[in-house]
């Protein structure tokens, strides 16, 4: 099995710990981004995962292409050119003082590309499963996503579509004209009722079962937290899928990162389509993806299968495995 994303990573600049921006003389640097986090989080799960972008031929261009191969994510369809790799700051929180993030990304080298960059077409031959999300579609143009799209279907692979507003990239209204123009390519939708609201232009008793009737979509799947405070939360998830609907249980996190969990719950998502695990299964294989990532520092979910299945089968206590 093939899963093929495409998007930007971005170079991740944080503080140490707890530390608040304006207290920080040094901060740490990862790389992240939320298509990459679904690529590694299936690479992770044993899937043969690729991801597509553009990045600059520079050290850090090198540096972010590298933090993918580290975990047997295929970079071979990454263009590459540009000056700028996109940076965001992020600010953990804790207790009531809620996490912040700051973009610095316009002019990198993704936002900037051009359809002819890539080579969709081969980086999608053989693949089962194309993964892309409402951020992407925030920062590049829309005619590169809709040319990445179009290969995917001429691939026969299944798309999945995140919705994943951002505030910081743009408004709703400018969102929502784009994203109608996406998401009739997906197969899998994922999102909030507000996200089904701004593709229906209503807001009817059940978006979610709404937008899947309307959109004949294979899947949908919206997930839910309950902040007790930054520091914890609780978490479940709702799949419809063949009609029918199913919810997970709720599953309390202690929150060391919680940047990456959605891409977690999509990684988890997706492993568990490819697999055809039963639906009710699959959105607690999903979930349980999720709460492992938010147990770990960076964007990355680096869960094995049988972590998130132990989870998902009740296995919650944290105890030592020895």
């Amino acid at each position: 099995m093939r899963v093929v994303t495409f998007g930007e990573i971005m170079l991740r600049l944080a503080p140490n710990g707890n530390l608040r921006f304006l207290q920080s003389e040094s901060f740490e640097a990862l790389f992240g981004g939320a298509e990459a986090n679904v690529a590694v989080g299936l690479a992770n799960f044993g899937i043969d995962s690729a991801f597509v972008t553009k990045l600059p031929k520079h050290e850090i261009g090198q540096a972010a292409v590298n933090s993918l191969r580290r975990y047997g994510v295929d970079t071979c369809y990454i263009a590459r050119g540009g000056d700028r790799v996109g940076i965001y700051y992020c600010e953990k929180g804790a207790g009531p003082r809620p996490g912040k993030v700051i973009y610095d990304r316009a002019g990198s080298a993704v936002s900037l590309s051009e359809a002819s960059d890539y080579d969709f077409t081969a980086a999608l031959k053989g693949a089962d499963w194309f993964h892309i999300t409402g951020i992407t579609a925030g920062v590049v143009k829309t005619d590169v996503i809709l040319s990445a799209l179009e290969a995917a279907k001429a691939a026969g692979a299944t798309v999945s579509i995140d919705y994943n507003y951002r505030s910081k990239l743009w408004t709703r209204d400018e969102m929502k004209t784009v994203m109608r123009q996406i998401v009739p390519y997906a197969d899998v939708f994922i999102g909030g009722e507000t996200d089904a609201c701004d593709l229906l232009g209503e807001k009817p008793d059940d978006p979610m079962r709404t937008l899947y009737e309307k959109y004949g979509f294979r899947a949908v799947a919206s997930t839910f937290r309950e902040s007790i405070s930054a520091s914890d939360n609780i978490i479940g998830a709702r799949l419809i899928t063949d009609g029918k609907e199913y919810f997970s249980k709720k599953y309390p996190v202690r929150i060391v990162d919680r940047v990456g969990g959605g891409d977690a719950f999509d990684a988890g998502l997706i492993y568990a389509m490819l697999n055809g695990y039963e639906p009710q299964y699959a959105v607690e294989f999903a979930v349980a993806s999720s709460c492992l990532k938010h147990t770990v520092e960076g964007d990355f979910g680096i869960a094995e299968v049988s972590e998130a299945a132990a989870l998902a089968d009740g296995n919650a206590d944290g105890s030592v495995l020895r």
